[in-house]
This record gives C-alpha cells, sequence and structure tokens, in this order.
C-alpha cells in the first residue's frame, strides 16, 4: 500500500468499525488527515463525550488516552502505540507528591493536564497550559503546589503575583531542553520573524517570545497574524502543519532539538492495525472505577471554574 491507499482504507474501516479518531497536533500530517478532529490533548478528550462512536483511537501518548478514559469510561479507548509515554507525565510518582503535600499542607495540588491518571488522583484541580492562568487565579487557595512542569508553574506564577507557588524540579525534557542561545540563533537567521514559544519553555526562552501560548494557541496566533513569517517554539511537526495550512507564510523551527520521540512512535500503519483490530502496537486503555473516580475530581474541578 501506498499513503493514499492506506489512508483510504483507514477512512473505509473507521466507519465500518465504529471508530473516531483522534489526532494530537504534534503527530504526523498523514495522519492528521485520517482523524476526526486534531488539536489539544484536553480539547480532543472533550471531543469524544460528544460523538456516538463505540471506539475512540487517540493517536497521541498515553495520559492523552486515559484521559479520554477518564471523560468517557463507557467507551472502548485505544492509545495508538503503547509504547508512547510522557516522561513530564511520568516523572512524579502519587507517593513522591502526597510527601511533598504533607511538607505543605496549607498548599492547593494543581496538576498540569500531562500527568498519569493514578497522579491525578492525589491532586485538587488541574490544568491545561491554555486555561491554567484562569484556573489558578480563580482558585480561593493562596498558596499553589504545581506539578510537574516547573517552567508552566513559573509561567503561571510570574503572572499571578499575589499568589504563593511551590514548584518541583519537572517538566517537558523537549521543550525544556531549549536555551536563550537557541533563540539568539534563530533570531540572528530569521530576524523579522516573530517568536512564538510554549510556555513549557524555561524562563530565559519564554522571556524572549513574542508570543506565549499552548500549541494551538500558536497556530491560531500564526494564522491570524499580518505577519508572514514566525519561529516556532514548539514541536517541530507544527512548523509542518502551518506550512500546510498557510503556504503564502513561512516557519521556521526554533531547533532541531524540538522533537518528542514518543509523538512520532504513531505511524500510519499503527492507526490502520487498530482500525482493523489486527495485531500491532496500540493498546487498549482500562481503568478500574476507583482510580477513575479519584482522578475525576480535580478535572470536574477545573470544568466547574471553566
Amino acid at each position: 500500500m501506498n499513503i493514499s491507499e492506506m489512508q483510504a482504507e483507514i477512512l473505509r474501516l473507521k466507519k465500518e468499525n465504529d471508530v473516531c479518531i483522534l489526532a494530537h497536533s504534534y503527530q504526523t500530517h498523514d495522519i492528521l488527515e485520517v482523524a476526526d478532529f486534531v488539536g489539544d490533548s484536553f480539547a480532543l478528550s472533550v471531543k469524544a463525550q460528544s460523538v456516538d462512536n463505540s471506539t475512540v483511537l487517540m493517536c497521541g501518548v498515553r495520559f492523552m488516552a486515559e484521559t479520554v478514559k477518564l471523560l468517557s469510561p463507557q467507551k472502548r479507548v485505544l492509545l495508538s502505540h503503547g509504547g508512547a509515554g510522557c516522561p513530564m507525565a511520568e516523572q512524579m510518582s502519587p507517593e513522591y507528591i502526597e510527601k511533598v503535600k504533607s511538607e505543605n499542607p496549607d498548599c492547593a495540588v494543581v496538576a498540569y493536564i500531562n500527568t498519569t491518571t493514578a497522579l491525578k488522583t492525589v491532586c485538587d484541580f488541574c490544568v491545561t497550559s491554555s486555561s491554567a492562568l484562569k484556573i489558578v487565579n480563580a482558585l480561593p487557595d493562596k498558596n499553589i503546589l504545581f506539578i510537574p512542569d516547573c517552567n508552566l508553574g513559573d509561567y503561571v506564577k510570574r503572572q499571578i503575583p499575589d499568589k504563593n507557588f511551590v514548584l518541583l524540579e519537572g517538566g517537558c525534557p523537549v521543550h525544556g531542553q531549549i536555551t536563550a542561545d537557541d533563540v539568539k540563533s534563530a533570531k540572528a537567521l530569521h530576524p523579522n520573524a516573530p517568536l512564538l514559544v510554549h510556555p513549557e519553555c524555561k524562563p530565559e526562552v519564554v522571556e524572549l517570545a513574542d508570543y506565549v501560548g499552548s500549541t494551538s494557541g500558536i497556530m491560531e496566533f500564526a494564522k491570524n497574524s499580518s505577519e508572514s513569517e514566525f519561529i516556532i517554539g514548539t514541536e517541530n511537526s507544527i512548523s509542518e502543519h502551518l506550512a500546510y495550512e498557510c503556504p503564502d507564510k513561512r516557519f521556521y523551527p526554533l531547533s532541531k532539538k524540538l522533537i518528542c520521540e514518543d509523538m512520532k512512535l504513531t505511524t500510519l500503519a499503527d492507526v490502520l492495525y487498530a482500525v482493523r483490530g489486527d495485531k500491532g502496537s496500540w493498546e487498549e486503555i482500562t481503568l478500574d472505577e476507583q482510580t477513575q473516580q479519584k482522578a475525576r475530581k480535580c478535572i470536574d474541578k477545573m470544568l466547574e471554574l471553566g
């Protein structure tokens, strides 16, 4: 099969087998083209609630598929590649956070959506990169333990100075490896291009940016801007996707290092095997009821706060 033949077969089979395909924006473009919905992880989970399909295939990483299952427990949820994890989501255990909580009993624990379901069971509130400022600002609590990403936590902290933050050493190893020197090098090559970065980047990088926002926020800013060229400070697939959507503009990756290996595990063939039900790298996500109930609480509180 070539790419177009494989895509055609996926489109046929997903209808035949009642499968909704969700694709995170960091997936390759051939996968985005067969997806029913494309976007950031939590937005995709919400979309999954609204469809009638009995099966949902998440083309992304494990915590994203777990979030789909939390919001749609009655649906069969598949992860496109069982080996696709997230180093940031997995770097802190519930036991460790329980210990930190005991040392900071007056703190509300705010979990970034990029956390495992197990970790969410010991947290008070959940946030996304696009909602973090709004949610934390709306909390009645003055003292915040923000996990796991200290860079996103620092970004929120700087804009809400009337609250006290406890930040731990954690974060996205892909975004976190970018430095101010990387920005200087990119700016030297493209001096007129605005820099758009994800708040998972280090403070020294965020301070040099012309726009800071979620993946979807970065894409919308670039598409709606009157500027004709941009430096993109998030996973390099976004530069590619933007080039397809805005061929009259130019998009330059901030660094060749901005590649998420876990996101790149999923191939178009993996999607085909999953919708066909063949043996492959896909995996069905299962969560016991007690874990679901505990983990869902911090997400529900986020939804209540808008």
